[in-house]
């Protein structure tokens, strides 16, 4: 069923600028890490996987919108992205009493993009995506610091961004926008894209690309 009588927080066309909107609002009223969300990938087995990451851009609008995260390519998330190409996320902000769950398929960002947000970062960060075998086992607390300590040395005060670290874009299939409701009849509004299927995914991990059509709102019973 199609919904077109959104109003007040989930009003708008554009499921992207909704996004914004509310992640402005909880900037304002989260104690910390307002960006914080839920990753959720795939192992080859078919166990499902997730952790806290942090989201650092929401680009676009329309059908040509993304949400854009970074990390090490070689980590567990990174593994388990590159050979499915597909992740999903929540955020969620207990002072809103609001969420917004994501679903979709999954590429890295430019090099220029990943270089320029590495760059952006504390020195001792960037030392550390270069000090750290991501999800790997660590002998102790230590080694890590005397890598940490190494890799300074190695690379001093402008080190250039690690081949295995960068950015992921997710492209969402779907959007859920989630607001609390009394007695937990809770407000739910699922954006879908309306002509995705199988072979368009299949053409998205070969090429990258994906045609798919404007967005399908429906109510959700809570």
């Amino acid at each position: 069923m199609a919904v077109t009588d959104r109003s007040g927080i989930f009003a708008g066309d554009d499921p992207f600028a909704i996004a914004r909107r509310w992640l402005a609002e909880a900037e304002k009223t989260e104690p910390n890490d307002p960006s914080a969300m839920a990753l959720a990938t795939v192992d080859a087995a078919g166990l499902p996987d997730a952790r806290m990451v942090l989201l650092k851009d929401i680009e676009g609008a329309g059908t040509d919108g993304a949400f854009v995260f970074y990390t090490n390519y070689e980590s567990a998330k990174g593994v388990e992205i590159e050979a499915t190409g597909v992740a999903a996320f929540v955020m969620h902000w207990k002072s809103l009493r609001r969420q917004i769950r994501v679903r979709g398929l999954v590429s890295r960002v430019e090099s220029e993009l990943a270089d320029a947000y590495y760059d952006s970062r504390p020195l001792q960060s960037r030392i550390g995506a270069w000090a750290s075998r991501q999800s790997q086992p660590l002998d102790s607390r230590s080694y890590l610091m005397a890598e940490v300590a190494r890799q300074g040395i190695n690379h001093g005060l402008r080190p250039s961004r690690p081949a295995h670290w960068g950015g992921y874009r997710i492209r969402p299939i779907e959007i859920e926008f989630w607001a609390d409701g009394a007695f937990r009849l809770h407000d739910r509004f699922r954006w879908s894209r309306q002509d995705y299927m199988s072979d368009n995914r299949a053409n998205f991990r070969k090429t990258g690309e994906v045609t798919l059509s404007l967005w399908d709102v429906t109510s959700l019973s809570p």
